[in-house]
């Protein structure tokens, strides 16, 4: 038969409903907790880069009588986004729906399948383009002993200062940018090594409960916000077959290194005015309007006695200032 006509589609606005609920719920996934997504109508696009230059300098003058005031202005470039089409597909078989439990809600069940692929999908791209040494300006290197220039000392080591080296690490921030950076990204191991160190233990011993959260942590190193990093991927070759020789020979690892961590800025909004070490392009002319990038369909594969709910994510991930990053490499060994 042939394949569905264009009038067979439907944007299932309830399905979308249950995909970005299920986006917003899933917490270990770190890619819309960071940078301020940009909802865009086109495709693909030019936005405004302003020199921070000349923010940073001042041509005022005293001004004498019957003379000019300076002029003065800023300089401008542009650079360009793409958003990306990510789509994925699960097929209900007619036979499996009939043979259902109550219990079961197949499109419901289907739709949180496969945004959990888009999502594992976007904190991968998102890991390769922001969580990696070659991308910010500045970095930082954890070394086991006498560090030199741009290393430290790794945090595992309790003769270490993680406290020291963070606000020495936003002060240096601060001056190179005018601003201070809002965002800590910690690796798993990272962050679980944090809240054994014995200075930060210290630090904390008297607060209600004695244990090192995210929040105290914030408080602790002076940054607003603390992501963890807890997403992992299935990485053997072991695809489909049996389930459970599938399972038996799979291994698993942490999307994001989990021995890093990173220093960012990011407005809470996308303006013309303010920086952002990224943002995330999500093409909202083409993904229902939801603001996330996303949308679901669900239509009829008569060929195959089947109902697909496929699922869509757009998106272009871009370092737009990489002077409001720093990437702290092996932070713990």
């Amino acid at each position: 038969m042939p394949t569905p006509s264009q009038s067979d589609l439907h944007i299932n606005a309830p399905l979308t409903s249950v995909s970005v609920a299920y986006l917003q719920d899933s917490d270990v996934f770190i890619a819309d907790k960071v940078f301020p997504k940009v909802p865009v109508q086109k495709q693909s696009d030019l936005y405004w880069k302003y020199s921070k230059s000349d923010w940073r300098r001042t041509d005022v003058q005293r001004r004498a009588p019957s003379t000019e005031s300076p002029g003065v202005g800023w300089n401008v470039t542009t650079d360009q986004y793409f958003a990306h089409v990510y789509a994925v597909h699960k097929d209900i078989d007619d036979q499996l729906r009939a043979n259902a439990d109550s219990n079961f809600n197949l499109d419901s069940d289907s739709t949180k399948f496969i945004t959990n692929q888009l999502l594992l999908k976007r904190d991968l791209d998102f890991a390769a383009t922001y969580l990696q040494t070659g991308v910010w300006a500045t970095e930082y290197t954890g070394v086991s002993a006498s560090p030199t220039g741009s290393q430290f000392l790794q945090w595992n080591n309790a003769s270490s200062d993680p406290i020291m080296a963070i606000n020495s690490w936003i002060v240096s921030f601060r001056q190179l940018t005018g601003f201070a950076p809002n965002i800590l990204v910690l690796g798993a191991l990272t962050f679980q090594t944090l809240r054994q160190h014995p200075l930060i233990v210290d630090r904390i011993k008297y607060t209600q409960r004695g244990i090192v959260t995210e929040e105290l942590l914030a408080a602790l190193f002076g940054v607003p916000k603390i992501v963890v990093s807890y997403a992992t991927k299935e990485t053997s070759s072991a695809q489909y077959g049996d389930s459970i020789v599938q399972d038996a020979n799979a291994s698993y690892a942490f999307i994001t290194d989990s021995k890093s961590a990173a220093l960012f800025y990011a407005p809470p909004a996308a303006s013309l005015m303010t920086p952002s070490a990224g943002y995330i392009f999500t093409w909202n002319g083409y993904a229902a309007g939801n603001g996330e990038g996303i949308r679901v369909k669900s239509f009829r594969m008569e060929h195959l006695a089947s109902d697909r709910i496929e699922a869509e994510m757009t998106y272009d991930m871009k370092a737009v200032a990489t002077d409001m990053g720093v990437f702290i490499n092996s932070a713990v060994a």
